[in-house]
């Protein structure tokens, strides 16, 4: 399935904020907002993820970059889902964009 991003609006700093929206080939859109709580330029990026639909239900992803024989090492961590379903629901989506963005890098 490809997704089509309509707009991403980032102020990537501690404290700032992001919302993006997309919709899919099957027509559902999306909407996902969150706050940075840290940003180390070329090292870290914590930030908040919540669906628009359900604000409540905020997770926390933790993106940390390392430097690598091959390049760069990025270590990719999603964590604090409401339940069971959330975090698998979610592993499936990170895990698709991630071949999609192997693929794009390649």
């Amino acid at each position: 399935m490809r997704l089509a991003t309509l707009r991403a609006e980032l102020d990537v700093r501690t404290g700032g904020s992001f919302r993006i929206s997309f919709t899919r080939d099957d027509g559902e859109y999306f909407e996902a907002g969150g706050t940075y709580r840290d940003v180390v330029p070329n090292e870290r990026l914590v930030f908040t993820w919540a669906w628009h639909s359900t604000p409540e239900r905020e997770s926390l992803v933790t993106i940390t970059l390392k430097p690598d024989s091959a390049g760069t090492l990025m270590v990719f961590h999603h964590a604090q889902f409401f339940d069971e379903t959330a975090r698998d629901n979610h592993l499936h989506g990170w895990s698709s964009f991630f071949d999609k963005l192997d693929a794009f890098v390649a």
